[in-house]
C-alpha cells in the first residue's frame, strides 16, 4: 500500500551530480591550491628590498652616486623605522664592504645607504683574512651581492703601525703584531716604489686584497669569471670624504 500524497504537495526530487561535475570541480579546486602555492612560494622567496638586485655595474654606480651625496652633504636620511620590519625575515644587499674598523671611516654613512644595502666587514687595515673571505663568500653565494669593495683611507693607524714596526725591527705589543704580518707584503712591495711610503703602502694594499679576493676559490673566483661579481679597490679621503676608486 502507497502512501499517499497531497496534490497541493509536490515531490522533493534530488538530483545526482554528474560524475563529469564531480571531476571537474575536483580538478578546479586542486588548481587553486596549486595555484596559492605558487603564490605564497613567489612572495615567501621575494627579497626585502626588490631595488638592491642590480648587475654589478649598476651597484658601483649606486655606490658613487651614494658617496658623492655624502660628499655634497645631501644624504637622504633613510626611513629606518619603515625600514625594519621589512628586513626581519631576510636581506638582500647590493654591494660589500671590506673597510677599516677605523672609526671616521664608516661605510654606510660614506655610501648614504640604507638598512640592508651593505654587507660590511670591518677590521684595521682592511684585509682579508680566513673570516673576512668566508663572510665576502656568504655575501656572494648566499645573498647574491653583485659587488665587492674593498676600502682603504689614508692616515691609516694600521698601516703606519706596519711601517714602524719593519722600520725598527720590534714586533708591537699583544695581537697587533698579527695586523703587522698581513700589512707588512703591502709595505714592503711600496718600498719599490718612488713616491710617499704611507700613501704607497696603503694603496698597496688596497690592490693586494681586490686581487686576493678575485682570485680566491672555489666561490669568488667563479663568480667572478661568470660576470656575477665585481670586486674594486677605493681609497676614502678623511679631509672630503671622496672615495676614489683605484680598480
Amino acid at each position: 500500500m502507497h502512501a499517499s500524497r497531497s496534490p497541493n504537495m509536490p515531490y522533493l526530487t534530488k538530483i545526482a551530480p554528474s560524475r563529469r561535475s564531480l571531476l571537474l570541480f575536483a580538478v578546479s579546486a586542486v588548481c587553486l591550491r596549486l595555484g596559492n602555492n605558487i603564490v605564497n612560494a613567489k612572495e615567501a622567496k621575494a627579497p626585502p628590498k626588490p631595488d638592491n638586485l642590480l648587475s654589478p655595474d649598476a651597484a658601483l654606480k649606486r655606490l658613487m652616486e651614494g658617496n658623492d651625496r655624502y660628499v655634497q652633504g645631501a644624504s637622504r636620511g633613510d626611513d629606518f623605522k619603515r625600514e625594519r620590519p621589512i628586513l626581519v625575515d631576510g636581506q638582500n644587499p647590493y654591494a660589500a664592504v671590506l673597510s677599516c674598523a677605523d672609526s671616521r671611516v664608516a661605510p654606510e654613512l660614506v655610501f648614504d645607504t640604507g638598512l640592508g644595502d651593505l654587507f660590511v666587514c670591518r677590521l684595521a687595515g682592511n684585509f682579508a683574512n680566513d673570516d673576512t673571505l668566508a663572510s665576502m663568500e656568504y655575501a656572494v653565494a648566499v645573498l647574491n651581492t653583485p659587488l665587492i669593495l674593498v676600502l682603504g683611507h689614508d692616515h691609516c693607524g694600521a698601516i703606519d703601525a706596519t711601517i714602524k714596526s719593519l722600520h725598527d725591527g720590534k714586533p708591537p705589543p699583544g695581537h697587533i703584531s698579527s695586523l703587522v704580518a698581513a700589512l707588512a707584503p703591502a709595505v714592503k712591495g711600496s718600498r719599490q716604489q718612488t713616491g710617499d711610503t704611507f700613501a704607497d703602502a696603503t694603496q698597496q694594499n688596497v690592490i693586494d686584497n681586490v686581487n686576493k679576493l678575485k682570485s680566491t676559490g672555489p666561490i669568488l673566483n667563479a663568480a667572478v669569471e661568470q660576470n656575477r661579481l665585481k670586486v674594486v679597490g677605493g681609497l676614502y679621503r678623511l679631509d672630503t670624504g671622496r672615495v676614489d676608486l683605484l680598480s
